[in-house]
């Protein structure tokens, strides 16, 4: 058999088996016991919900993986990627326009699979546990958006680094590297004003006490925002959150309806002043250096498979292309992207500990943050005793109780 075809098929059924024995640690280490730090909120009704909640995610993906693996499997040893080249290549276009057509093909694929589940998952698991509030239009429209977005901003992107590698010669993945940093930076710029109002209506924040506080702090930490705004995150989901987005003129901080509704004005400071903390710690600037290292990585090493006729072979392709090859390098690259995902959810989980810290420092009021994670962790649901494996393997951030304890101790 094919070195090549061996190394894929052992990563898609090794990364399965993984996340398979992670969901299996992960239920026996569901604790029936309540934790101290949530016994003055948390009913033992609730905490059961909880783990009723994290049974049935688990559940959902056992299914949703194995099937994906299952078609991943046929396609590959059945000839399927052959097949869509071949009806692609018939339609005469020229080379790029053939490769975007057979991305195309695959993404369309990928989404007629996958929609079932994210049909399920919305309507039913969410809507079980109380968390759904989207609309069968607002999925709908959700939908199209993201198909038409992805075909316009993943057409350019992709015409460009198919237009490299066909005419820059040996430095093609140096020019690739250039404009895909480049493309990123700028969507990251323009996001804010242009991509995600496409979703959801940001609303200035109102003038009163907690606009007032945040505008407070964040001259206190010398923070420059040029937005305070509030999304209107309950048009799909009862859960909450907040984030930063954009940079320079563009970066501004957005806060759920949801989260505004359900904290109060010190604990929100607090999960602000977290936010904050990555800024001011040099996280996200050091998340921008590793984006740009490892996207020249990641377009050298394609750059020396593209003509491998070995990795052709292992998928039965009667002829070699670029197209083909970035989706074929994308398989081979499995094991290496596992265990750089591992280690940046590592870093992400030390840099939470340090926003927290920071944020509990400069507000002086630590309890406030841990009251805000507890009432947070309390209405999504969130599994209090997630096993370490699963933690090592799939967490960004750490479970919430060790977030608390660390807070406590200071």
């Amino acid at each position: 058999m094919n070195a090549y075809l061996i190394i894929i098929l052992a990563s898609l059924i090794g990364a399965y088996l993984l996340h398979f024995t992670s969901r299996r640690l992960n239920a026996n280490a569901l604790d029936p016991n309540l934790p101290e730090e949530f016994a003055d909120s948390l009913d033992a009704d609730r905490y059961a919900r909880s783990q009723e909640y994290a049974r049935a995610n688990m559940g959902f993906d056992d299914v949703n993986e194995t099937v994906n693996l299952l078609i991943i499997l046929a396609f590959i040893l059945l000839g399927g990627f052959n097949v869509l080249d071949t009806a692609v290549r018939s339609l005469g276009l020229g080379s790029i326009l053939t490769g975007l057509a057979y991305f195309a093909g695959l993404g369309l694929l990928s989404g007629a699979i996958g929609l079932p589940f994210d049909i399920y998952h919305t309507f039913v698991l969410e809507n079980r546990f109380g968390f759904n509030t989207t609309t069968w239009g607002t999925f709908l429209a959700d939908k199209i958006k993201g198909l038409l977005l992805g075909a316009v901003i993943g057409g350019l992107l992709l015409s460009a680094i198919l237009w490299f590698f066909q005419a820059a010669g040996s430095l093609a993945w140096v020019w690739c590297w250039g404009f895909a940093v480049a493309f990123t930076l700028l969507l990251t710029y323009v996001a804010p004003q242009w991509i995600l109002p496409l979703f959801n209506k940001f609303t200035p924040l109102e003038d009163g006490e907690l606009r007032n506080r945040i505008k407070d702090y964040a001259g206190q930490e010398g923070y420059r925002l040029s937005g305070i705004f509030v999304m209107d995150g309950s048009k799909r989901s009862t859960k909450a959150n907040a984030f930063f987005t954009g940079f320079g003129k563009t970066k501004r901080i957005a806060l759920f309806d949801t989260l505004v509704d359900s904290l109060a004005t010190d604990e929100l400071l607090g999960v602000l002043a977290h936010e904050v903390g990555h800024g001011k710690l040099g996280h996200i600037k050091k998340r921008l250096v590793t984006m740009v290292f490892k996207t020249g990585a990641v377009f050298f090493l394609m750059s020396l498979f593209l003509n491998n006729r070995g990795l052709f072979d292992a998928f039965n392709m009667e002829h070699m292309s670029i197209h083909a090859g970035l989706v074929f390098f994308g398989l081979l690259y499995t094991p290496v992207s596992m265990i750089l995902s591992v280690v940046s959810s590592a870093v992400s989980r030390k840099h939470e500990f340090e926003a927290d810290a920071f944020a509990a420092k400069t507000t002086g009021a630590p309890e406030k943050l841990a009251d805000a994670l507890k009432k947070l962790s309390i209405d999504s649901l969130s599994n209090l005793t997630p096993h370490p494996f699963t933690v090592w393997l799939d967490y960004s951030h750490p479970p919430v109780l060790q977030r608390i304890r660390a807070l406590r101790r200071g």
